[in-house]
C-alpha cells in the first residue's frame, strides 16, 4: 500500500512535562480523505505541526510520500497544502495581492502564477470581492482565501486543520464538497472534532485522545468494530402496549429489547443471527400487539456512538495498556490501535 503520510512511535513533550502526542503510529494512504478526529486539546495540531517540520519531535519519525518530516526539510513542505484553524492573512493586502506575492514566494512563474490564482479565485467563489482588502473579509471569506493559497503551488497532499470551524452552513457546505472534490485527486489529511464532517467526506479515520491514537483505519471498519446490531423502532399507539411488546421481544432468542420512551422500542440482535429474520419477529410483535409502526432506524452507522465508545474504551483500558507495555516493552508483538 502507497502511504502519503506514515509516522512511527512519534511523540512531542513540551517542556518535560506536556506530551501533545505519545507514541503515534499512524499510516495515511495515498488519495485517501483521512479524518484526525479528537477533542480540543487531543493533540491533533500539534501532530500537523511535526509533519510540517515547524517543530522538532522528542521522539519518532514521521514521513510524507516517503521523505521524511524535518524543520529542515523544505523539499518535503513544497509537497504539502497547509490551511490553519482560521488563518491569519494580511489584511492590508488584497486577494489578488496576497496570491501574487505567495505565488513569488513558491517560485512559481508568471505564466503559471496568474492564471491559477484567478481560476483558484473563481473556485473559491471569491472572484467578486477581489477588490476588497483582506481585513473586510469575513471568517467564511477569510477560509476560502485560505484553501486557495494551500492549492496554490499545486501540492499533492493537503493538511487543513479545522476548516469548517466558525463557518455558517453555507460556507461549510461549500468547504465539505471541495474537499471531497479534491480528494479525488489528492491525499487529504482533515483535522476536526466535528464528527459530522468527518461521517461526509472521509474514507478514513484516526481517533486521537489525549496525544494517543487509539483508532486508526476505515471508516467503515471503526463503526463494524465498535457497533452492536441495534436497531430502533418508533412506533405509535398505548404505552402499555409498547410494554408488553418489549417483554414478549425480550423473550425470542438471540434477541434483547426495551422501551426507550413511550414511542420508542429499542432491539438488539445477537451477534451472528440474521438480523433481518430476528426483526421481522419483533414486527410481528408489534403488529400483534396494535401499534403502528412509524420507522426504524439502525444504529450500526452511528459515528458519534462509536467515537464516544472508543474514548470510554481507552478510559477504562488505560492502566491496564500501561502495565502490558511495562512487561513486554513497545515492541514487542503486535500492537492494536484500539486500546
Amino acid at each position: 500500500m502507497s502511504l502519503g503520510i506514515s509516522t512511527e512511535h512519534l511523540t512531542k513533550i513540551y517542556g518535560g512535562k506536556v506530551i501533545a502526542v505519545n507514541d503515534m503510529s499512524l499510516q495515511v494512504p495515498a488519495g485517501s480523505i483521512y479524518g484526525l478526529l479528537g477533542p480540543n486539546g487531543a493533540g491533533k495540531t500539534t501532530t500537523l505541526r511535526l509533519l510540517l517540520g515547524l517543530q522538532t519531535p522528542t521522539a519518532g519519525k514521521a514521513e510524507i510520500l516517503g521523505r521524511p518530516c524535518g524543520v529542515n526539510a523544505t523539499t518535503v513542505r513544497g509537497l504539502i497544502g497547509f490551511l490553519p484553524t482560521h488563518p491569519t492573512l494580511p489584511g492590508h493586502l488584497r486577494p489578488v495581492e496576497y496570491l501574487e506575492l505567495l505565488g513569488k514566494v513558491c517560485r512559481l512563474p508568471a505564466e503559471v502564477r496568474k492564471p491559477r490564482l484567478t481560476s483558484l479565485l473563481r473556485a473559491v467563489g471569491l472572484l467578486d470581492a477581489t477588490d476588497q482588502r483582506i481585513d473586510t473579509f469575513s471568517t467564511g471569506m477569510r477560509t476560502r482565501l485560505g484553501i486557495a493559497a494551500s492549492l496554490l503551488a499545486d501540492p499533492p497532499l493537503l493538511l487543513w486543520d479545522e476548516p469548517t470551524a466558525g463557518l455558517d452552513p453555507a460556507a461549510r457546505r461549500f468547504t465539505l464538497d471541495l474537499i471531497r472534490d479534491l480528494g479525488q485527486t489528492r491525499t487529504i489529511l482533515v483535522a476536526t472534532h466535528i464528527l459530522s464532517d468527518i461521517d461526509q467526506i472521509c474514507d478514513h479515520v484516526g481517533v486521537m485522545y489525549e496525544g494517543r491514537m487509539i483508532f486508526s483505519g476505515p471508516m467503515r471498519e471503526m463503526k463494524r468494530r465498535l457497533q452492536r446490531d441495534e436497531y430502533i423502532l418508533e412506533v405509535e399507539g398505548p404505552p402499555e402496549s409498547l410494554s408488553a411488546a418489549a417483554q414478549r421481544a425480550g423473550q425470542l432468542p438471540d434477541v434483547t429489547a426495551r422501551a426507550a420512551d413511550q414511542h420508542s422500542l429499542v432491539v438488539q440482535v445477537a451477534e451472528g443471527v440474521s438480523r433481518a429474520a430476528a426483526l421481522a419477529k419483533v414486527l410481528d410483535l408489534i403488529d400483534a400487539s396494535g401499534l403502528t409502526l412509524q420507522s426504524v432506524q439502525s444504529a450500526r452507522n452511528d459515528t458519534e456512538h462509536a467515537y464516544l465508545q472508543l474514548l470510554q474504551e481507552d478510559q477504562a483500558h488505560g492502566f491496564r495498556r500501561f502495565e502490558f507495555e511495562q512487561r513486554h516493552g513497545p515492541d514487542a508483538g503486535p500492537r492494536h490501535s484500539a486500546l
